[in-house]
């Protein structure tokens, strides 16, 4: 008799504008995929807000990085290149551009939320680090995050009616209370099976050893 694969929940505490979020989880996906037949993840996605105070206009990017680590044009440029290189190696295009800016991502948050409930989160996630990274767009702007949300067949008006009431405002905040109160002070974060933290974007082969380890425990 063929065995079931275990299933296993997965927390990623997440932002969109990290774009070593999106590196991580295509690095988790290429785990998964070793994996198929033997595991099967549940993913939830969770709010981090990396830069809470920037304002609704956004802050050019390369000014934000040098405020915030120090890091002059030489650095950002190597980690520029860097960062394109390893995602075109997992199929994902980072295309950084001159006066590129950083956003606010709290209106972002609260249509993950509702997405969630429309059983929509993994796909709307993955379709706002596009729009950000490969599409240049402005994802701490309303318009912008409701036709993207349109992009994986959510409703764009009632996400419009989703940022413009703030109904999931509260709850995100509760969520990212949650989560620093967890000691959670970096993104990405993934926390298998509500036991183990594996911190940052991390090699296939790191994801691959506790998900096994992690079956192995659970096995009947």
């Amino acid at each position: 008799m063929t065995t079931p694969p275990v299933k296993i929940r997965i927390d990623i505490v997440s932002d969109v504008v990290c774009p070593w979020c999106v590196i991580g989880y295509k690095q988790l996906q290429e785990a998964l995929s070793r994996l198929e037949g033997e595991v099967k993840a549940e993913i939830h996605w969770h709010p981090f807000e990396l830069n809470p105070m920037i304002p609704p206009e956004g802050q050019e990017l390369r000014e934000h990085m040098g405020q915030k680590y120090g890091t002059n044009r030489q650095q950002s440029d190597a980690a520029r290149e860097r960062i394109a290189k390893v995602g075109n190696a997992l199929g994902f295009s980072f295309n950084f551009y001159e006066g590129q800016r950083i956003y606010n991502t709290f209106l972002a948050h609260q249509l993950l939320k509702w997405a969630e409930q429309q059983g929509k989160q993994a796909e709307l996630e993955l379709a706002l680090f596009e729009s950000y990274f490969s599409q240049q767009e402005n994802v701490g702007e309303a318009k912008v995050l409701a036709e993207v949300a349109s992009r994986v067949g959510l409703d764009q008006v009632e996400a419009a009616a989703v940022i413009e009431d703030g109904r999931y405002a509260a709850e995100v905040r509760e969520h990212q209370r949650f989560w620093l109160s967890k000691g959670i002070q970096a993104v990405p974060s993934f926390i298998l099976d509500r036991r183990y933290l594996i911190p940052g974007a991390q090699d296939p082969d790191v994801f691959v050893a506790a998900l096994e380890k992690l079956s192995e425990e659970e096995a009947p």
